[in-house]
């Protein structure tokens, strides 16, 4: 189904870091996304940003949290090799 990229989390220290997990990505989009929403949603005078904006706050608290999760599981893993 294409690359997932856990080949590259079994690499040595010192190589090169694994990519972002791809849940976390995507809530960062997201949340990129309903900032410049809440922005123009305020500047033409509309109050649907304040949805805009708390779409964002959870956004960023999934990406913080896949992050995190994705951190965890690697400390956790056991080394092979």
């Amino acid at each position: 189904m294409g690359d997932t990229g856990r080949e590259a989390s079994h690499s040595a220290p010192g190589q090169e870091p694994t990519p972002m997990p791809r849940l976390a990505l995507y809530a960062l989009v997201v949340c990129v996304l309903a900032v410049a929403a809440a922005v123009v949603s305020f500047v033409q005078g509309n109050w649907l940003g304040v949805v805009w904006i708390l779409l964002a706050g959870v956004a960023s608290n999934m990406a913080w949290y896949y992050l995190r999760k994705a951190k965890a599981d690697r400390a956790t893993r056991p080394v092979t090799g």
